[in-house]
């Protein structure tokens, strides 16, 4: 894959004139090509180039190669076809050289990991089963064992899996444990006399479950393990989980001695993943089999680690393997904008009732409420990719820097913003589609229009690679813990613990505002009531005081743990409402400043203007979702609440004449918008 950098952007020294068009006379779905001609086309370049981010090379080179009908999902295909037809395009991809940039330079790859996530996301834009058997195979087991291991297994493992010579699958989740990884059932005993490991499926809830390619593609598996062992003269004891290499199938696909395999079948989506199940029963593997960078055992069973502490050891590992979950995050983006493009194309040409005293029917998208279903998801994709985009560029410069240079507190920092923004673009993708559907009619639950294929696609989104709601709790823990090491591991109970032992200024610690963010900040009044709503440092304010308030309120109530009478687990368990606000807010808080920065550093003038009223639509229908919030806190008076709501509707009516140009610049390749509803129009 090409990583080489646009040389510069497209630009226009001129700004967007308030339009005045008769919005009901359009006859195209391009209706801003008649307000802006050549200009139309330089705008959408504009914004595409602010949308596609660092690796917009990258994303180039993706949509010239996937601008093909082809590679959409066939809903006519059985399982098994489809499930081939995916294995397939696996292979066109890897004779592409397209998984090579996610592995180091000394590893067969070109170690380019945000080209590798960008890439990923722009499958996103195809089939949603050809990105997710692709992040299993490079992402997901590929990620385990270069990350996991060591230049034993990179030897052995890396090439193979890069050219798909080797098909592995990621087997972590059980049945009976899914986001609590540290309660893993499965066991890794070491037998000192045959140098090898023993894994082993205790209990029927210790299944591995809904493992991508472990039905039928997969002939490895990245199994996650208690390694138990014990040294000369020493009682065996677990050391936690670990992950280890088990082969399950031979060349000719027939489960190994001891391990059974089963299909899951069916499901909601996803027709090309073989989502399968996988039970061990005593399998034997060799001691090199163990994936060791951060720990290992020697021939006589001892137990080694650099890292001393277990709890930090753990989230160390996952820490390493948290490219899945960004690239989650990253795909999601992708489908719900293309949905989104689908219906706002279809909007643009639908007619639906006459206007008094015209013989036209009226294009549904000239109705203010079909703006105000799709123009407020729109922005908050935008956004939503800003972030992304963000995102995907720290875990680059994170991932990239030598282990010496590693920063403890810039990785906790990281994979709090990966959980909170993989449950806040799922969420966004699965009702966006959702909506999407809706704005279409009939037309839009018929298979051949796309969008309710992409809606079974995406669902699952919401719960794999962590469930939104405790990657969300997750990042409030986390905001609360201002990332200290100690809170690691700890139960529920025992976290609210060390929160009601913390003084309240570490409690309520932030990382450094940005530059933009902070001149943005000095700029505006501090009391926001005072302030214009569409000034930018008011609507950063807003959404910082809404944080601040939530942050040191879940505090207080957590601080209740330290009375005598109180059951620490109970404290948190009734606070968990606060708590999934906390992380919403703080999210929503970050997506808004990428935002801003992303316009801040945009060279073009009228694509920053247009993206400066993207932004108010995005905080303004942001703002109005969580009104009962504001208000009852009293951050925000019921005469503001009211301008609000007028605010999205004057937005909404300002960015009419701009939603074909809006989508236009996903830059989602044309062969993949097929719609015989928009084509039929």
């Amino acid at each position: 894959m090409s990583t080489t950098e646009h040389p510069s952007p497209p630009s226009t020294d001129s700004t967007i004139d308030d339009p005045q068009t008769d919005s009901q006379s359009s006859t195209t779905p391009d209706d801003a090509s008649e307000l802006f001609g050549a200009d139309r086309e330089l705008l959408v370049d504009n914004l595409r180039y602010v949308l596609d981010g660092r690796w917009r090379a990258t994303r180039d080179d993706v949509r010239t190669r996937s601008n093909r009908a082809d590679l959409l999902p066939d809903p006519s295909r059985t399982l098994e076809q489809a499930r081939t037809r995916i294995l397939d395009e696996m292979r066109e991809l890897s004779a592409q050289g397209f998984a090579s940039a996610g592995f180091g330079a000394d590893h067969g790859g070109t170690g380019d990991i945000g080209a590798s996530i960008t890439a990923i996301e722009m499958l996103g834009y195809a089939d949603l089963s050809l990105m997710v058997k692709a992040g299993v195979q490079w992402g997901l087991w590929g990620g385990a064992v270069e990350n996991l291991g060591t230049a034993r297994h990179h030897e052995k493992y890396v090439a193979d899996t890069i050219n798909l010579d080797l098909l592995g699958c990621f087997a972590m989740t059980e049945t009976g444990h899914g986001s609590n990884v540290q309660a893993l059932e499965t066991t890794a005993t070491y037998d000192a006399a045959t140098k090898e490991f023993v894994i082993h499926s205790p209990t029927p809830s210790a299944r591995k479950d809904y493992i991508g390619g472990a039905a039928e593609h997969a002939r490895y598996a990245a199994v996650f393990a208690q390694l138990i062992t014990a040294g000369p003269g020493q009682e065996p004891e677990s050391y936690g989980v670990h992950c280890f290499v088990v082969p399950i199938r031979d060349a000719d696909g027939n489960d190994l001695p001891g391990v059974t395999t089963s299909d899951c079948g069916y499901k909601g989506g996803l027709a090309g993943v073989d989502n399968g199940r996988i039970l061990f029963d005593s399998v034997r593997i060799p001691r090199e089999n163990l994936l060791n960078r951060y720990a290992d055992v020697e021939d006589d069973g001892t137990y080694s680690s650099p890292i001393d502490n277990p709890n930090r050891r753990f989230f160390t590992m996952l820490g390493t393997l948290i490219r899945g979950r960004i690239s989650v995050a990253a795909t999601a983006g992708a489908a719900s904008r293309k949905a989104l493009a689908i219906a706002t194309r279809y909007g643009l040409v639908r007619r639906q009732f006459d206007a008094p005293g015209d013989e036209d029917e009226i294009v549904v998208l000239d109705y203010l409420g079909h703006q105000r279903k799709l123009l407020p998801l729109i922005a908050k994709s935008y956004a939503v990719a800003m972030a992304q985009n963000e995102l995907t560029e720290e875990l680059h410069e994170v991932q990239s820097a030598s282990p010496d240079d590693s920063d403890a507190g810039r990785q906790r920092e990281l994979e709090a913003s990966a959980a909170g923004l993989k449950a806040y673009a799922t969420w966004h993708a699965s009702h966006s589609i959702n909506v999407a559907r809706e704005a279409c009619g009939g037309a839009g639950y018929l298979d051949e229009n796309q969008i309710s294929i992409i809606r079974g696609d995406i669902d699952v989104f919401t719960t794999f690679e962590g469930d939104n709601t405790v990657l969300t709790q997750l990042v409030a823990k986390e905001v609360l813990s201002a990332y200290a090491d100690d809170v690691q591991g700890l139960s529920a109970g025992g976290w609210v613990r060390f929160i009601a032992s913390m003084a309240r200024d570490v409690v309520v610690e932030k990382t450094a505002v940005r530059q933009v963010v902070q001149t943005l900040l000095e700029s505006s009044d501090e009391d926001t009531e005072k302030s214009a709503l569409t000034n930018r440092g008011t609507q950063i304010r807003l959404f910082r005081n809404r944080e601040d308030h939530l942050v040191r309120t879940c505090a207080q109530r957590l601080r209740r743990a330290t009375d005598d009478d109180n059951d620490a687990f109970e404290v948190f368990n009734n606070a968990q409402d606060h708590l999934l606000k906390v992380g919403q807010a703080r999210t929503e808080r970050v997506v808004l400043e990428a935002f801003v920065q992303a316009i801040n550093d945009c060279d073009s003038r009228a694509a920053a203007e247009l993206l400066g009223k993207v932004c108010d639509l995005f905080v303004y229908s942001a703002l109005e979702a969580d009104l009962g919030w504001f208000m009852m806190h009293r951050h925000i008076s019921v005469e503001r609440a009211k301008a609000i709501r007028r605010g999205v509707n004057e937005l909404c009516r300002d960015l009419r004449p701009y939603a074909a140009t809006l989508v236009d610049a996903f830059g989602i390749p044309e062969e993949l918008m097929g719609a015989p509803m928009i084509e039929n129009h």
